[in-house]
């Protein structure tokens, strides 16, 4: 375990927040996503990886929903425009799932499209109640996604846990996977995620977390700082629903202190603004909002104040 390099970036996290200052954005219509190119694109933030110190961008990609296209079709053509924007805007983390409809197939597909593959820390799930259709899934898993191995291999939503992590840390021995993890993605998810965190090894624990849904940091983010691993968030726009509640709503005032020009932005460094936080993902099948998301992982995090202004605000 790598914990001094993930304190380094913490301190470094920490004096990057506290560089305020400049214009303020009261008065303007806040939108929801900024125009493309807008500004000239900087380097991701990174974290590490506590178990190993692998560092990897803040910002990351999901593919439920986006990604559940039809090969062929003018969506498919605009996800390898996602992907491009993706990969050369510095990220790696994509985050996908056998439930997720077609979207490994697809997402196998655009990674051997634009040769992406060897950039990509691909990330899925096992989900299934028994070893042989554990080991079923994952099979099929592989010939989707066209690789022999993946980067994070998750027990999607706890499913049957007790039996799927060990086979997951068995794929890890063989070097199928190189880190095993579980997810969750509701708050009925957390008093269960928080047991599994004290009881067992992992690498990686995957769940929501935003400005409106934030129990995860009662307990569960604490304890897997605490605990060394590795946080993917999901839901940080709860499902596209926070959009409507800052539809012609102004940015605060501080936006612009820390590099914000779009809600979505906004709402995605919230979640990458908590020292626990490895990396978010949202999902998005349009090339100018992959944009948009990746310029959140650059500039100054949210002081602790500004996090506590959001959460006051989205919270009611």
């Amino acid at each position: 375990m790598n914990m001094p390099s993930r304190r380094r970036f913490l301190a470094h996290s920490l004096l990057a927040t506290s560089a305020v200052a400049g214009a303020s954005l009261l008065g303007t219509p806040g939108r929801l996503w900024a125009a493309a190119g807008e500004t000239k694109a900087s380097p991701l933030l990174t974290r590490p990886i506590p178990s190993t110190g692998e560092l990897l961008p803040v910002i990351g990609a999901g593919t439920s929903g986006s990604y559940d296209v039809d090969p062929g079709s003018a969506e498919y053509a605009q996800l390898q425009r996602v992907v491009k924007h993706f990969f050369e805007g510095g990220g790696r983390v994509i985050d996908t799932s056998p439930n997720y409809g077609r979207s490994d197939t697809v997402l196998g597909s655009l990674l051997a499209d634009g040769g992406w593959r060897k950039q990509c820390f691909l990330a899925t799930k096992i989900a299934a109640d028994s070893r042989e259709a554990a080991e079923a899934q994952w099979a099929e898993s592989l010939r989707r996604l066209r690789t022999d191995h993946v980067e994070l291999l998750q027990v999607h939503n706890l499913r049957d846990w007790k039996r799927q992590l060990p086979y997951a840390r068995e794929l890890k021995a063989q070097g199928r996977t190189k880190y095993v993890g579980v997810t969750h993605y509701t708050d009925a998810g957390l008093p269960e995620l928080e047991q599994v965190l004290r009881s067992e090894a992992l690498d990686f624990i995957q769940i929501h977390y935003s400005v409106n849904s934030a129990a995860a940091a009662k307990t569960v983010l604490p304890l897997a700082l605490d605990r060394g691993v590795a946080v993917i968030i999901n839901r940080a726009f709860d499902d596209g629903r926070l959009f409507a509640k800052v539809r012609d709503t102004p940015l605060p005032a501080w936006a612009a202190d820390v590099g914000v020009t779009s809600w979505a932005q906004m709402f995605l460094k919230f979640a990458i603004s908590h020292p626990a936080v490895t990396v978010v993902i949202p999902a998005t099948g349009k090339p100018e909002r992959q944009l948009d998301q990746l310029k959140a992982g650059t500039g100054p995090l949210l002081d602790t104040p500004q996090q506590q202004e959001l959460l006051r605000r989205f919270s009611a």
